[in-house]
């Protein structure tokens, strides 16, 4: 069976080779908006996107993800500029938001969607320490502005739930391929 990771994020490649040897790498080339209100639903309909559409050119097994941060319900994608990160930051800093991947694996023509939520959430930060951590240039490519297996690990407090969920690629996605018989390496 050849699986194929539709995605061009270096954190899933790291974690999907965690777990099975060899797959594919071939990101979708589609856009990641939704008509959706609902958060989880967001992520989902942008994870089938674009599963669907690496499926539709290479077959195969084909895994989508998405993930998105969301405080208080609304939705904090990857940040324009520098002053957006800090913005996000703010937002975040002594609060609790939520990290939604929403995931689709096509296999055999068949879909299998879901998704993950982790609660975070953030120590009280200074204005020292998100002057700090945005000139690291690590917010720059990170929904909601932070990521937790860099340097933004430093800005957590804790976490309640799948720390990969928070990297961008939850355990159930492995679980389930393991189910569909993809062994674990």
């Amino acid at each position: 069976m050849r699986l194929i990771l539709a995605s061009q994020s270096p954190r899933r490649r790291e974690i999907l080779a965690k777990f099975f040897g060899a797959f594919d790498v071939i990101p979708s080339n589609v856009s990641e908006d939704s008509k959706a209100s609902d958060p989880a639903e967001h992520a989902m309909e942008v994870a089938r996107k674009k599963a669907r559409d690496v499926y539709s050119r290479y077959g195969g097994t084909v895994v989508g993800a998405d993930t998105i941060v969301v405080l208080d319900e609304k939705i904090l994608g990857k940040p324009k500029n520098e002053e957006e990160a800090k913005e996000m930051l703010r937002a975040l800093s002594g609060r609790i938001h939520k990290v939604i991947t929403g995931y689709c694996i096509v296999h055999e023509g068949r879909e299998i969607t879901g998704y993950v939520v982790t609660e975070v959430k953030f120590r009280e930060l200074s204005e020292e320490e998100i002057e700090w951590y945005v000139s690291t240039g690590e917010p720059l490519d990170k929904a909601g502005a932070y990521g937790i297996q860099g340097k933004g690990g430093v800005l957590v407090e804790w976490i309640k739930g799948d720390y990969y969920n928070v990297v961008g690629f939850p355990m159930k996605i492995i679980l389930e391929l393991k189910n569909l018989g993809f062994k674990l390496s």
